[in-house]
């Protein structure tokens, strides 16, 4: 017992040991030949930061909606020529002698018109015969070919005549198309049938026709 106090006091009373100088730095700057000291590395510049982005320029404002152009009328625009005339004045008129002048203007246009339609048809040539009149003789009843498209009514007929004739001027076939009423006494006609009628008194507000005969029955 008593060696293991005095091995304890020993250890107590032993001054600790002095920590051990620190490394040195493994790769020390050797001093050039002439014992000048080497001059240390210049530090890389830092890089330099890029600029900020600049921010978006404000939003561009709407464009504003485009004016319509203004419509003028014929009255304004004579106005704004009258306003815009730099000649001499013309010398004042009398309602009369503006009359005149206008029906002088009308007269002159009217010939230059006529000379020209007259130089149309030279270039065209021989102008078409075109369908030719009927022939009327006074006190004769003019009668139509039709296709009766109604017979609903009691003792009436709807009837469509077809028009066709040419065109006097453009010498083109037109095709047109007429409805009239016609008196059938004996309810001989049906829908689709082509009769033909003939022109006769009034016979109420819309009956100017009288049937004559059926041509053609519908199939």
């Amino acid at each position: 017992m008593a060696d293991e106090e005095t091995k304890n006091e020993e250890a107590t009373e032993a001054p600790e040991e002095a920590p051990a100088e620190e490394e040195a730095p493994a790769a020390e700057e050797e001093a050039p030949a002439g014992g000048e000291p080497a001059p240390a590395e210049e530090e890389a510049p830092a890089e330099e930061e890029a600029p900020a982005e600049e921010a978006p320029a404000a939003a561009a404002e709407p464009a504003e909606p485009e004016e319509p152009e203004e419509v003028l009328t014929p009255k304004e625009l004579r106005k704004r020529s009258r306003s815009t005339h730099t000649g001499e004045a013309a010398p004042q008129r009398s309602a009369e002698e503006r009359a005149t002048e206008r029906s002088e203007r009308r007269r002159a246009k009217a010939t230059a018109r006529s000379r020209r339609r007259g130089q149309e048809r030279a270039k065209r040539g021989e102008p078409g015969q075109g369908t030719p009149e009927a022939e009327r003789e006074a006190g004769v009843r003019k009668s139509q070919l039709g296709t009766v498209v109604s017979d609903k009514a009691d003792k009436t007929i709807t009837v469509r005549v077809d028009i066709v004739r040419r065109h006097r001027r453009y010498e083109k076939v037109v095709r047109q198309s007429a409805t009239v009423h016609a008196h059938d006494e004996r309810n001989e006609a049906s829908a689709g049938d082509v009769v033909r009628v003939i022109e006769s008194r009034p016979l109420s507000k819309l009956k100017r026709w009288r049937l004559v005969e059926v041509v053609e029955k519908a199939r």
